[in-house]
């Protein structure tokens, strides 16, 4: 018996490595979303290019959108950002939510690589992104005409991603 009582630490330290080796083969992108088929959290939020216009959920009433979480320190956001750019150039109706950013800083950035957003809203503090539950830029959500999250994507949206994950949703959204 004295001898089993020596395995313990053996048993501990491969059961942690089993959860360590199960959690690194998660996939990181797959965070579900809390908000996942409820209505997009209420907020009013001044717009990036006029400060005085100020926007609400309301505002994604309407049409299916594309609400992507961005800003000039993430430099995956710099990546994402020409695809943002074809996807609003093929009549993907684009939201941004500038998250814990320097307006001036984003206006230039926006200016320098063109702006995809129809609007893009300030969230400085970041209680917007705490609503969502951002975990980090960039992420985006896609909306449907009534204001209800359809689905939430951690990470680069890319030709792959909105081939494989938005455009069946989108297409199930419009009837097709």
């Amino acid at each position: 018996m004295a001898r089993l009582k020596l395995f313990i630490p053996l048993a501990i330290f491969v059961g942690l490595a089993a959860l360590l080796w199960k959690g690194l083969s998660l996939d990181p992108t797959a965070m579900p979303s809390a908000l996942k088929d409820k209505a997009f959290p209420a907020f009013s939020l001044g717009v990036l290019k006029d400060e005085q216009d100020f926007k609400t959920e309301k505002d994604f009433l309407g049409e299916i959108t594309l609400v992507n979480v961005w800003a000039t320190w993430c430099v995956v956001c710099r990546v994402e950002h020409p695809y943002l750019l074809e996807l609003a150039e093929q009549g993907v109706r684009v939201v941004g939510v500038n998250y814990k950013d320097q307006p001036d800083a984003a206006r230039q950035w926006l200016a320098e690589l063109k702006d995809p957003y129809e609007f893009s809203v300030m969230d400085r503090d970041g209680r917007l992104g705490l609503d969502l539950g951002v975990f980090g830029a960039p992420e985006s959500y896609l909306v449907d005409q009534q204001g209800i999250i359809r689905h939430k994507h951690v990470g680069v949206v890319d030709d792959k991603v909105w081939q494989r994950d938005f455009m069946p949703i989108i297409n199930e959204l419009k009837g097709k």
